[in-house]
């Protein structure tokens, strides 16, 4: 029997080795020789143009070096601000965040997240093979593995030929990788920036916000609601051009307070009827019944009283009407008209959201549940046989590679164990400390010493941006 097992072991790790997998506890890794004439191929083109491409990304790893660890070292002060204050707004102003699937990454993205992760490695790594062939390193293979569920590549070079080569010739190589993510970053940038003249002659812009999809718990979703192929262009008084106007109205309706809608004094009178004033627990006043789902309270004021409410018909009193703040902004053609503004609670707004030829959308509840529950697009389709999902998968795709390739840069360039900026950090203290420090175990000394800062800083900031998404 343990000869029979044997025997299986040996047959599939036989069979693992053929294929080039090696198999091991939240590891998977497939490693080839196919690409290796690629490889070559771009390894030897150009040889004077890959020179000075690779010496730019050089200068370019050792400034993102010292650029990471300032950049790290700023996000983990505002993580401990942010943990010291109990400000949540803080967290989107950090630069660098940890991402955790299913968690502050919708499980919608996480085709987009896999797929830039995976592009942003392969682009990352040929870059090192790449420039390891134009400096004479041998090159036996490239690969592909998963750790856990993230996937990502690398390449195997001749670590000998490495070693035998200068400290700038190594430069070249080992910085490589993140200047090729800065590459594909700006390059992604480019994309996204030209991309309404890309999709000219299929999609146009500037004419509002289309409705891509409408969440089923969305305070939109209903009969008067949004629906898919809505094109918005007002909220308010706030014109919609783009996606972009669309948040922008909706944070500027969030910090500001309620406006009002001017309404003639005899139309207030007409609609309006006796009720109930009561305040709620957060010291707002409610006039309407609590079952009413078209009728609103609205607080105006006279040049007797300021403090006088009615509930009154939301529709009626909106539609048609201008928005105010005041009664100034009301009067004209001596028709003695008031300012009447919804009395909700906090934080919570009235929001008219104009979709034409459609009749208004009037939404009640807080801004953000809005800009949340409903995707929109700048694109809208020049002929109906086109989707209105490929500019907006485009788009978010671009915006991926830019944010995932730039995290990739920045973090590979931390010199840290294991990481390329421990191999750059070691090459640039061999080409510049040489003159200075003659000792080797002197400057390696160096070296371990910055790297051990390095990673802490790093697991510093792992450890408590994983904390700040998950624990609280």
């Amino acid at each position: 029997m343990p000869s029979s097992s044997n025997s299986l072991k040996a047959s599939y790790e036989d069979w693992l080795l053929t294929y080039g997998l090696s198999v091991s506890p939240f590891h998977i890794r497939w490693q080839t020789a196919v690409f290796n004439r690629p490889f070559y191929n771009w390894g030897r083109w150009k040889p004077r143009f890959l020179y000075l491409w690779f010496s730019v990304g050089m200068v370019f790893g050792i400034v993102a070096m010292f650029g990471s660890v300032i950049l790290l070292g700023k996000t983990l002060m505002q993580t401990l601000t942010q943990m010291l204050t109990e400000a949540p707004k803080a967290q989107n102003d950090r630069m660098l965040q940890v991402v955790v699937p299913g968690v502050n990454l919708p499980v919608s993205q996480l085709t987009y997240f896999f797929s830039a992760i995976l592009i942003s490695g392969v682009i990352h790594e040929v870059g090192h093979g790449v420039a390891a062939i134009r400096e004479q390193v041998r090159f036996n293979g490239f690969g592909i593995f998963i750790f856990i569920v993230y996937p990502g590549a690398f390449v195997d070079l001749f670590t000998t030929h490495l070693q035998l080569i200068s400290p700038v010739q190594q430069l070249r190589i080992f910085c490589a990788g993140v200047w090729h993510n800065f590459v594909l970053g700006v390059a992604s940038f480019i994309v996204l920036l030209l991309l309404p003249a890309i999709l000219f002659p299929f999609y146009y812009t500037g004419v509002g916000a289309l409705v891509t999809e409408v969440a089923e718990d969305s305070p939109a979703n209903g009969p008067r609601g949004l629906f898919v192929g809505d094109l918005v262009t007002n909220l308010q008084d706030c014109p919609v051009y783009s996606v972009e106007d669309w948040n922008s109205c909706l944070e500027d309706i969030s910090e500001k307070s309620q406006v009002g809608y001017c309404i003639s004094a005899a139309t207030l009178q007409q609609l309006s009827f006796p009720a109930r004033v009561y305040r709620r627990l957060d010291g707002t006043v409610e006039c309407c019944s609590n079952n009413s789902l078209t009728d609103i309270c609205f607080s105006y004021s006279n040049k007797l009283d300021s403090h006088l409410h009615a509930c009154l018909p939301a529709r009626k009193v909106i539609e048609a009407s201008k928005v105010c703040r005041t009664n100034m902004d009301c009067q004209k053609d001596s028709v003695p008209s008031f300012c009447v503004t919804p009395s909700l609670e906090n934080q919570t707004r009235l929001i008219r959201v104009k979709h034409p030829p459609h009749i208004d959308m009037l939404y009640v509840g807080h801004p953000m549940h809005l800009q949340y529950t409903v995707s929109l697009s700048s694109f809208v389709p020049r002929q109906n046989f086109l989707s209105i999902d490929v500019p907006v998968v485009i788009e978010t795709f671009c915006k991926y590679l830019i944010s995932l390739s730039g995290a990739l840069a920045v973090i590979n360039a931390v010199p840290c164990f294991a990481l390329d900026g421990q191999w750059i950090l070691n090459s640039f203290l061999e080409a510049t400390l040489s003159p200075l420090v003659v000792e080797k175990q002197s400057r390696e000394l160096v070296g371990f010493l910055i790297l051990l800062a390095g990673s802490a800083l790093l697991a510093a900031n792992v450890a408590l941006g994983l904390w700040m998404v998950t624990a609280r």
